[in-house]
């Protein structure tokens, strides 16, 4: 009991940091792109990444067959999912974002079944369709339609299915480390958008906006706490639990999301939200706890973090 008690403890603070990952994407609006956002955030997470690495003394090399798939894992998952993430967020709310985005176990049973040849049971086949009920719920407000609002709801639906995607792809390189993985997947997507990020620096970066403490601040947090600290609080605290039950922490990232979004931001919730939320958290729980799912086993941190 200890053990699952501290594995709990760990898996709640990973995903109430993750909420408010939310909370600082939406400070830097106006001041930051999102791609540039997302940009500052791995170059600032590839500092505390390379520093555990040499500190825990992992192995660095990748067998070149593998090269492949962590390529298409990391430009599917760390980067086109984060920037669409940041921008549907800046588009939409906290509350938003953090809410569709936990629905990434949900899109994995799907994406399981399709590339890894799992099982499909009722209980998964409801996870899908009630988280699937539930986003459409979040994202799609009758009464006050809004194209930017739709929009953003769209770009995080692509960033909660890519992330789901990119997992599923990262059970064939289970024979490495998550750390290892992690660090592969953030430098690749740091190189891939330098060339868009140095530009911006140099044509569209407003300084005295980057100056602000509510911006440099929020870059900091979704750099360090959210892609770093948030990192190492969820794998050690798997480390007490089987993965597919530590997967339901995941539910703290929109619960913290909505919270803060509501009482920082004033963000206001409509009629639809919280009925989606509740669906959307059901699926998840579903997902996770319908017979150890094991593309939900790898769910890899800073979406989701």
């Amino acid at each position: 009991m200890p053990n699952l008690l501290i594995g709990s403890l760990l898996l709640s603070l990973a995903g109430s940091i993750w909420g408010g990952m939310f909370i600082a994407v939406r400070l830097t609006v106006g001041a930051i792109t999102p791609i540039a956002l997302v940009w500052l955030r791995y170059g600032v997470a590839l500092i505390p990444l390379i520093a555990l690495m040499l500190y825990q003394h992992k192995d660095w090399r990748i067998a070149p067959k593998d090269w492949k798939i962590l390529l298409v894992a990391s430009l599917t998952g760390q980067t086109l999912s984060i920037v669409t993430q940041e921008s549907g967020t800046m588009m939409t709310s906290a509350q938003m974002g953090s809410v569709i985005t936990a629905a990434a176990p949900s899109f994995m049973v799907i994406l399981g079944c399709l590339l890894l040849h799992e099982r499909l049971n009722f209980s998964r086949f409801l996870s899908v369709l009630l988280a699937t009920i539930g986003v459409l719920l979040v994202v799609v407000n009758p009464d006050n339609m809004q194209t930017s609002s739709l929009l953003g709801g769209v770009y995080l639906v692509i960033a909660a299915v890519t992330w789901a995607f990119m997992s599923v792809l990262l059970k064939l390189l289970d024979q490495y480390s998550v750390l290892t993985i992690t660090f592969y997947g953030v430098l690749i997507s740091f190189l891939v958008l330098t060339p868009y990020g140095l530009w911006w620096l140099v044509e569209e970066a407003d300084f005295a906006a980057l100056a602000v403490p509510s911006v440099w601040g929020s870059v900091l947090y979704v750099g360090f706490f959210s892609t770093m600290a948030g990192y190492v609080l969820w794998c050690k605290g798997l480390t007490y639990m089987d993965a597919s039950t530590g997967g339901v922490f995941m539910f703290f990232q929109p619960v913290v999301g909505t919270i803060l979004g509501y009482l920082l931001l004033h963000e206001e919730m409509t009629r639809y939200f919280l009925p989606g939320f509740l669906l959307i958290g059901l699926g998840v729980v579903l997902a996770l706890r319908g017979g150890k799912p094991t593309a939900a086993e790898k769910i890899v941190p800073g979406h989701s973090g």
